[in-house]
């Protein structure tokens, strides 16, 4: 991945909330009531800080939001964190700016010692793409959850040791 003016940073603003939720529409696959959830997150990172559990990364291309991930420690647990989110605006896909986000996001959970990250997806078709993202960098399923969103969609939950 090589682009000119590419960078990262933690602190959200305010108008990143509306950056997020054109980011996680852009993808097609949310319902309205996900986008939202998405939303909140970034929201509550804002209201409360490191305290609110959600940590977030953003990558800027020419100072335009163009990706970020949401994770954060799993509580009453040892060393496991959550990927709650990671998306890039659809226009951005295929370019390995994901893979980099990815990879940043995980020496960040290490750095904050975390040692295994858990993330979970849909079974549904249109969600293929992501399960191979996740497959293709490094991730295992670990387990499935039968008809867990809805009949026929099941909850599919990957995890990575660092």
């Amino acid at each position: 991945m090589n682009f000119k003016g590419i960078s990262y940073r933690e602190k959200p603003i305010e108008s990143d909330v509306g950056s997020i939720r054109k980011i996680v529409r852009s993808s097609g696959y949310f319902s309205a009531e996900e986008v939202e959830m998405a939303v909140e997150l970034v929201q509550e990172n804002l209201s409360k800080g490191e305290s609110s559990g959600y940590h977030i990364l953003f990558v800027e291309i020419n100072e335009r939001v163009v990706g970020y991930s949401c994770y954060g420690p799993i509580p009453c647990t040892r060393e496991s964190y959550d990927l709650y989110w990671i998306a890039v605006f659809h226009e951005f896909r295929g370019r390995g700016i994901g893979r980099e986000l990815l990879e940043r996001t995980e020496k960040k959970i290490g750095k904050m010692g975390g040692r295994r990250i858990y993330v979970d997806t849909s079974s549904r078709d249109q969600y293929e793409p992501t399960r191979s993202f996740y497959l293709a960098n490094g991730y295992e399923q670990e387990a499935l959850l039968k008809d867990f969103y809805s009949p026929g969609d099941d909850k599919i939950i990957y995890v990575k040791q660092l």
